[in-house]
């Protein structure tokens, strides 16, 4: 191949091949931590998340290698997790995934490193990030790449029954990064 990869915004026309590939992440991270996501979450979100100009792709040639959403607020778990700075503005990167036939290839640095760029570039002082205490790889590849990890838990419940403690790591953006 030899050809580059292509960090952009996802277009509306990537939705297809966005489901079908985080169909599958979903599937193998639930098999490896038990369950985290579901047919609902991530998929139901990145619609909106396109028309709002809020979902990254990386893409090699046609293929969907990796894809994240970047937002402004988290209301509800504000509370229970004690940030740095807590007036601090902040970007939340989440709805993460690299396509299974790319993991172990340090995706997940390179995308980390271009929400970092983002978030900075669009004037934010801190990149947040919530991790499910199951997910060690992610809490794993976050901590790696120097994010700090907060005091405090955000609980969610859900309908179905399913309980997740969720983690909040946090790094600030200065000019020197």
């Amino acid at each position: 191949k030899g050809d580059v990869m292509i960090f952009r915004l996802a277009e509306i026309s990537d939705l297809p091949q966005i489901k079908s590939v985080f169909k599958v992440i979903t599937e193998n991270m639930n098999k490896k931590n038990g369950q985290i996501w579901d047919d609902f979450y991530p998929c139901e979100f990145f619609e909106d998340d396109i028309l709002n100009k809020r979902l990254y792709v990386l893409m090699d040639n046609d293929v969907l290698v990796s894809a994240f959403a970047l937002w402004t607020s988290e209301p509800e778990k504000y509370n229970s997790i004690q940030w740095e700075n807590e007036n601090a503005k902040a970007q939340y990167f989440g709805r993460f995934g690299v396509n299974v036939h790319y993991q172990g290839k340090g995706i997940g640095s390179i995308m980390l490193n271009y929400a970092k760029s983002v978030a900075k570039n669009n004037g934010f002082e801190y990149l947040r990030i919530f991790v499910v205490d199951k997910n060690k790889p992610a809490a794993g590849l976050y901590s790696k790449n120097g994010l700090k990890k907060a005091e405090g838990m955000y609980i969610e419940k859900f309908e179905s029954g399913l309980v997740l403690n969720q983690y909040g790591y946090e790094y600030k953006l200065n000019r020197f990064n």
